[in-house]
Formats: structure tokens, C-alpha cells, sequence
């Protein structure tokens, strides 16, 4: 075996090893004062325009190309532009694409060039992607089948929605499990890890609103983006769902409102703000909590009164049981004394006050209106946050 060493710039002593003389393409390895373990060779199987385009040499890449490096070479199941798009690497994504590399070539995994563009540093590869006659509708080949779209909305790169929107890309392109970018930007809208909530998701779900996306569109389960922002509690895009047309009673394939799965998760998402959903839920004509079920609310949002409130002052009168005790630990009765003092004490077999029950009444009437109706009252502007269910701290 003859080897051929060839010092190129950038400090990488290229060794040229000679293949089966079917195959065109050698394949090299490379070092930086070491040898790369012989077991990573074996699992990367990486070509020399893969590893220039990994370590940004473009030198090497130019030299490579130049004698006729197989440029859609794959032995590692992507070829050097999925390379340079996952590095975000530009001007190796121009050469390679001056040489004619596929554009729209599926790696291994399923996903083309543009399926690798996930960082803010990646989007110009992106872009220039698309200049040069990437498909923008074109959905990964694996079990998501999912567009660039998708991706973008899931990474949270707003500029990138907006330039794959302008040129062409499908709004309500849907994945395997029949989800649109609206729904996967705003399940992603909660760092989960973090426990907070990201701006960059919320200002793609409301470019994808304002290209008319549906917001009422199911996935496979029947869960709409409404069902997804009440997951996380996340009552910014709860509120930009509702305002665009969301229904606000809109069942899942387990028989839950968007108002159950707030209830389900209030607890473990410290960052929200959980009255305010159940208020924009209720202002929107979302069905009350089953009454008998009441002690699932206190259970909850026992840390949370103002939740509470809203909800118990939904009902034109509820009666507390033994379970709405047993629901609220010692310590947050201790703490909010004053207001579970005055929940058990209105609801017990007393009426409720007749301005409640006026309140009541205007709710009843205005029903999925009173969002847009209430503010529109000749009403001072205490009352007209009384009949939006504005908690005070104190029920009466």
C-alpha cells in the first residue's frame, strides 16, 4: 500500500488511502498532532470534504473538489452539505453548492439541508438554500415528516418562519401526527428544562396567526394549539388563540378541554400565571369544572387563591365539601387564611350576594361574548373587571 501524505493549510496532514478501485472517492483521515482513535474512525466513517467542511477548511475543501471528491458522499449517512448546514457554516455551504450538491438529498436520518438549519448562526445557510432552488415544502423521510417549516417553528427561529412563508412554504403543511407549525411552535414555547417561557416561540405563533394559519386545527389526538398553550399554561398564547377564533370547548381524544388540561398541570408550572387562563378560558364561554369534581380545582391551585377565585365565581353558587378541606395542604391554609375563610364561608347553603348573582346573570347572557361585550359597557371600569372575573383576593 503506497501513502501519498500532502501537507494542505490549516495544520491537517491529510493521508490519502487507497479504496477498491470501483469505488472513485478515497477516504482520509486527519490529525492534530494525534491520531483519532481508531474506534471513532470506525463509527464516522467520515470523507476529507466531510471533516473540511466539519473543522471549516475551506482551503482543503477547495483542493478536495478539485480533484474530484465525490461531493454527494454519504458513508456517514450525510453528505458534506448536511455538514455545513448543521455547522452553519456559509461559504462552505456556496462552494458546495458552485460544485452541484444535491439540495434537497435525504441523510440517513431523513432530513435535507434545510432540516439542519436550527440555529439563529444557521439561518443565512438557510437562506441561501432557498435562493439557489431548495424546496421548502419538501418533508423529512422519516417517521415526523416534518417541513423546514416545522423545524423552524420548532427552534424558534422567527426570522426563518417568515422567509420560508414568503417563499412558498405550505402554513398548514402537517407532520405524521397531523401537527402544524402553530401547534409545534407552541408546545416548544415552554423551555421545559427551565421552566420558562420563550418570546421567540410566542412571536412565531402570532406571524403563523397572522398568515392565517387555522387555529383550530387537530393532530392526531384532536388537540388543537389551544390544547398545547393550556398544557403549558401559557396564558400569552392562550390569549392570542382565543383572540384569533380558538373554541374554547374543543375536545381531545380523552374527552379534555383545553380548561382540563390547565387544571392538570397548574402545579407543576411555577412560572405561570394559572388565573389567568381559567379567566380567559371562562370569558370565552369554556364550560364550568363539573361541580361534584370541585375538589380537583382546590387540589390543584391550593397555592394558588386567585385561581380559585376565578373559577368558584363562575358558578352562581356552589356548596364546599368535605373534600375542599382535605384538598388544601395545613401550611397554605395557614398562609391564606383570609380567603379560604371567605370561600368556605360563601359557600356554604347561604345565597350568594346579589350583585354575584347579577354578575351571573350578564355572563350567562353574553356567554362566549363577554371578552369582546364587557369592555364595550358604559360601566365604570371596577365593575367591568368584577363581570370579567378580575380576582380581588377575597371572595364575598
Amino acid at each position: 500500500m503506497s501513502w501519498g501524505p500532502n501537507l494542505l493549510p490549516g495544520a491537517i496532514e491529510l493521508l490519502q488511502i487507497p479504496i477498491a478501485p470501483q469505488q472513485k472517492l478515497s477516504y482520509f483521515f486527519f490529525h492534530f498532532c494525534y491520531w483519532l482513535p481508531s474506534y471513532k474512525l470506525k463509527s464516522s466513517w467520515a470523507t476529507g470534504l466531510h471533516l473540511s467542511v466539519l473543522f471549516g477548511h475551506v482551503e482543503c475543501l477547495l483542493v478536495l473538489l478539485d480533484h474530484n471528491a465525490t461531493i454527494n458522499c454519504r458513508p456517514n449517512g450525510k453528505t458534506p452539505l448536511h455538514v455545513a448546514c448543521e455547522m452553519a457554516n456559509l461559504d462552505c455551504v456556496k462552494i458546495l453548492c458552485d460544485r452541484g450538491a444535491k439540495l434537497n438529498c435525504y441523510s440517513l436520518s431523513g432530513h435535507t439541508a434545510l432540516h439542519f438549519c436550527t440555529t439563529p448562526s444557521s439561518i443565512l445557510c438557510a437562506k441561501q438554500l432557498v435562493w439557489r432552488g431548495a424546496n421548502v415544502n419538501m418533508k423529512t423521510n422519516n417517521q415526523d415528516e416534518e417541513t423546514p417549516l416545522h423545524t423552524a417553528a420548532h427552534f424558534g427561529l422567527a426570522e426563518l418562519v417568515a422567509f420560508y412563508v414568503e417563499h412558498g412554504a405550505i402554513v398548514d403543511s402537517v407532520n405524521a401526527h397531523m401537527e402544524t407549525p402553530l401547534a409545534i411552535a407552541t408546545y416548544w414555547a415552554l423551555r421545559f428544562k427551565e421552566q420558562e417561557y420563550s418570546r421567540e416561540h410566542h412571536l412565531i405563533c402570532r406571524m403563523l396567526l397572522d398568515y392565517k394559519a387555522e387555529v383550530n386545527a387537530r393532530d392526531d389526538d384532536f388537540k388543537s394549539p389551544l390544547h398545547k398553550a393550556a398544557w403549558n399554561c401559557d396564558h400569552v398564547l392562550m390569549h392570542m388563540m382565543l383572540e384569533a377564533g380558538a373554541e374554547a370547548n374543543l375536545v381531545d381524544i380523552n374527552g379534555c378541554a383545553a380548561i382540563q388540561y390547565v387544571l392538570k398541570v397548574t402545579s407543576v408550572r411555577p412560572a405561570a400565571q394559572p388565573e389567568i387562563c381559567y379567566q380567559l378560558l371562562l370569558n370565552h364561554g369554556a364550560a364550568r369544572i363539573y361541580p361534584p369534581q370541585f375538589h380537583k380545582v382546590i387540589q390543584a391551585c391550593h397555592s394558588c387563591p386567585k385561581a380559585i377565585e376565578v373559577v368558584v365565581n363562575a358558578y352562581e353558587h356552589i356548596r364546599w365539601n368535605v373534600k375542599w378541606k382535605r384538598a388544601i395542604p395545613d401550611d397554605d391554609l395557614e398562609k391564606y387564611w383570609d380567603f379560604y375563610h371567605s370561600l368556605f364561608t360563601v359557600c356554604s347553603n347561604s345565597p350568594r350576594t346579589l350583585m354575584h348573582l347579577s354578575r351571573c346573570a350578564i355572563r350567562r347572557t353574553l356567554h362566549s361574548r363577554c371578552h369582546r361585550v364587557i369592555p364595550l359597557l358604559s360601566l365604570p371600569l371596577s365593575l367591568k373587571k368584577y363581570l370579567l372575573l378580575e380576582p380581588e383576593g377575597i371572595i364575598y
